[in-house]
């Protein structure tokens, strides 16, 4: 499990839900040149369920969203655990 890491102000940085399990927080990562999230464009992957924010060691919850299918459910958002690339699904 990855706890977020804070700047000198402490504000948290992104967590995002495990893509293989849903329950793991991985750390979110941005490309250092362009400060652009990365991310593992047109995926498939596992619905693990969860309509409920995982949280750190230290509380600090991951990224929600809305659901695509009724844009009002809350779901965790995705990120691989190897890379902390967030997943998304262009099509």
């Amino acid at each position: 499990m990855s706890d977020a890491k804070r700047d000198q102000n402490f504000i948290p940085t992104l967590l995002a839900a495990s893509s293989s399990d849903g329950v793991t927080p991985v750390l979110v990562q941005v490309n250092a040149t362009n400060h652009g999230l990365a991310i593992d464009d047109d995926t498939t992957g596992s619905d693990h369920g969860r309509n409920i924010a995982v949280r750190d060691a230290n509380f600090i919850p991951v990224l929600m969203a809305v659901s695509s299918a009724d844009g009002v459910t809350p779901v965790e958002v995705y990120a691989d655990a190897a890379t902390g690339k967030l997943l998304i699904d262009s099509t």
